[in-house]
């Protein structure tokens, strides 16, 4: 079977857990108010797609491709992005709600977080090499083995980064967040 594909198509409004999205090859569409909730988007093809203040909480994206897709305003929790197919995998986020959220040994280089919430996500093992995490809140997070180089967390709370255990070269902290990389010492700054 020939997938189909869709080309700079506009969907608005649509609850896909009541019609699921037609897997296809979806270019350069936007979705905008739509609810993914819980539905089952695996092996859907997104290729410099936009979703605005959409709702994908706990779907499912194993096999999901997603290549330079812009997330804004959207509700991203318990995504498990290790599962979408990772040739290629972009993406950038910005007032997203991504709590729960895992990106377990993705390489997600160059990556934008703006102004995101990623209490309790799952960093481990991800390469973030270069990427931008402005005004995040990391409460919770978990970073073991996780490549941050050149990273920029100046303007983020909320994160407990253990140097010992984590690659931070080059990468970008405030003086006030400095704090979240001495919390495994279990020491006291007065």
């Amino acid at each position: 079977m020939i997938p189909t594909f869709i080309d700079s198509e506009d969907f608005n409004n649509i609850d896909f857990t009541e019609n699921p999205l037609r897997k296809a090859e979806y270019d350069n569409c936007s979705f905008t108010n739509c609810n993914f909730t819980d539905s089952d988007v695996s092996s859907i093809t997104f290729l410099e797609c936009q979703f605005d203040t959409c709702n994908f909480s706990n779907a499912n994206i194993k096999h999901t491709i997603f290549r330079e897709a812009e997330f804004m305003d959207c509700k991203l929790t318990g995504l498990q992005f290790q599962d979408c197919n990772p040739f290629l995998l972009s993406f950038n986020f910005s007032n997203c709600q991504l709590q729960f959220s895992s990106f377990y040994k993705l390489k997600l280089k160059a990556t934008k977080f703006i102004h995101c919430n990623l209490n309790h996500s799952n960093m481990t093992e991800a390469d973030f090499t270069d990427a931008l995490f402005e005004n995040c809140d990391f409460k919770h997070a978990i970073f073991e083995h996780t490549i941050l180089k050149n990273a920029d967390f100046s303007t983020s709370e909320n994160f407990n980064i253990n140097p010992e255990i984590n690659v931070i070269k080059q990468a970008k902290f405030s003086k006030e967040n400095a704090l979240g990389l001495l919390q495994h010492y279990q020491i006291r700054i007065v």
